[in-house]
């Protein structure tokens, strides 16, 4: 994966104001990381683009690369739900992706 967060933005410009922090962690089946990897590399700058997206990073396992770790940053609610209600989501995510993983976790998270 090329892609790194909102490339005009800073980390300190994306986090200096409130929102919703989402942290998953992906196991792909065995077998199935490289493709899971592939999808993901053209998920990524969709996902940077959705609007209300503030910080979208995902990290692939150094000692584990079937291990997945995303860390995202929405303005709010209303903004994660577009995300997740995206063309980019449906399609790379919940038809491609989903169906290749043995583990997913999502945990939600309020910044202080």
């Amino acid at each position: 994966m090329k892609h790194y967060a909102m490339s005009t933005r800073t980390i300190s410009d994306a986090i200096n104001t409130s929102g919703l922090l989402v942290v998953a962690q992906w196991e792909a089946k065995e077998g199935q990381a490289d493709k899971v990897a592939a999808i993901l590399d053209g998920f990524l700058p969709e996902a940077q683009k959705d609007p209300g997206t503030k910080l979208f990073l995902i990290g692939r396992g150094k000692d584990n690369p079937a291990q997945f770790l995303f860390y995202e940053l929405f303005q709010d609610e209303a903004a994660f739900k577009a995300h997740s209600d995206s063309a980019a989501f449906k399609t790379y995510i919940a038809e491609q992706a989903l169906p290749l993983l043995a583990r997913r976790e999502r945990t939600q998270y309020t910044l202080l």
